[in-house]
């Protein structure tokens, strides 16, 4: 099951761009994964939702797009930065 592996690094890169006290911050994971990926979308977003939604994170949750190819990337992540105007 590499889908855990991947759904790991895809946290790793989180923590690496939004800083590890941030993590808990974290709402969305935007991820393209290529259907020649030779992922499970499903097994993927399982993992990740795993991971995501327990320390150090909290509520993070993942949004995943199927693209053509065989690329996985993070497209975006988005963080409450507690302003309630937005």
């Amino acid at each position: 099951m590499h889908e855990l592996s991947v759904a790991l690094e895809v946290c790793r890169i989180a923590e690496e761009q939004v800083g590890r006290p941030r993590l808990a911050d974290l709402v969305t994971v935007g991820l393209e994964v290529g259907r020649d990926s030779c992922l499970e979308i499903a097994n993927l977003e399982f993992c990740l939702e795993a991971l995501l939604t327990h320390p150090p994170f909290r509520r993070g949750r993942p949004r995943i797009e199927a693209v053509g190819g065989d690329d996985v990337r993070v497209s975006y992540l988005e963080v409450d930065d507690g302003d309630s105007s937005n």
